[in-house]
């Protein structure tokens, strides 16, 4: 059978691990992945890598459950193996509390992390300036670590590395059977989705390794999540802001409001700060299309636009456009123009 040649764009979360199932699944696909920047470069590796996450608007709850299950699954496997130190993926167990918004409806993932439960009149004495919360245990993924391990597994299921800035699609027809974007806020200019836009994150890398347990904001603003090597606090969650510069406003408006959670952190010393532009989306793009290309209909998959939950559903789309790439080589394309 003739070897089908599939290109990956982007070296994020999202896109190596939708080269790694391509690569592990397919035996008679090559796969090369493409990008402009690597580990330690992307979006990915300054992100903090806790999986919960929001519902998006249009996506079929059972859709979203399934995204985040099989990641969920994937990383517990992961930080319950030998390989959990080399791959960053541990179990972190923490809080997330509410100001404002009642705590009786769960989450679409309270299922599936571990020990879901409301927290405790007792342990809402801690936060005496929020009405409720929710305490469980889930898993973090430090991109840092992980994301090289992920190119290492791609290389040894034959994958091929290419650094590259992709900006014709048409072009790399002429190499390639099968094109997957993941080229999160590039897909902006890509393939001129103006649905996708950045969605600014700052935060600091503090060194207070006396803090085990992550806190979390319910609105998304204010969070502490220890790590192996730091503790990473923030945020800010700035739509359609294009500013990679550190800004010291931010930096100082972060440390107030983590400090009001934590005292301690009072004494931890600043490592330094950290800015990314997340994939902004209403809802992620998870699709199979076709170009026209040459009198031919070339498949194209996208699977981009998590916005600030990249890594919480990385693995569950990246098995949903292995389908959908599975399914572009079976099915008959569209008919071609006369």
């Amino acid at each position: 059978m003739k070897r089908v040649k599939v290109l990956v764009i982007g070296a994020g979360v999202v896109g190596l691990s939708t080269a790694v199932c391509i690569a592990e699944t397919l035996s008679y696909c090559s796969v090369t992945l493409t990008a402009e920047k690597f580990s330690p470069d992307t979006t990915s590796d300054g992100a903090a890598g806790i999986l919960f996450a929001s519902e998006f608007p249009d996506v079929p709850l059972g859709r979203q459950q399934r995204w985040f299950k099989e990641t969920f699954d994937h990383l517990l496997a992961i930080a319950d193996s030998p390989q959990a130190s080399d791959a960053g993926v541990f179990l972190s167990s923490g809080y997330q509390i509410f100001k404002d918004v009642p705590c009786d409806k769960k989450p679409f993932w309270s299922d599936l992390v571990l020990g879901f439960r409301n927290m405790t009149h007792h342990e809402m004495k801690r936060f005496p300036n929020h009405k409720c919360g929710q305490a469980f245990t889930t898993v973090k993924c430090e991109c840092l670590s992980y994301l090289p391990w992920l190119e290492k597994r791609f290389r040894e299921a034959g994958g091929q590395i290419r650094r590259e800035k992709v900006t014709n699609l048409q072009k790399m027809y002429q190499e390639y059977d099968v094109i997957v974007n993941c080229s999160g806020l590039g897909s902006r200019f890509l393939v001129k989705d103006e649905e996708v836009y950045p969605i600014r994150g700052q935060v600091l890398k503090v060194n207070a390794p006396w803090l085990k347990s992550f806190i979390r904001d319910g609105d998304g603003k204010t969070y502490i999540y220890p790590g192996i090597n730091y503790v990473t606090i923030g945020g800010t969650r700035q739509a359609n802001d294009w500013r990679l510069e550190v800004d010291k406003e931010d930096s100082n408006g972060i440390m107030d409001r983590c400090r009001q959670l934590e005292p301690s952190l009072q004494k931890a010393q600043v490592i330094g700060p950290w800015v990314g532009l997340r994939p902004g989306r209403a809802n992620p793009r998870v699709e199979l299309e076709y170009l026209y290309v040459d009198g031919r209909h070339m498949p194209l998959v996208h699977n981009y636009g998590h916005g600030g939950w990249g890594i919480t559903l990385s693995w569950g789309t990246a098995l949903e456009a292995l389908d959908l790439v599975r399914q572009s080589l079976i099915e008959k394309p569209p008919r071609a123009r006369l």
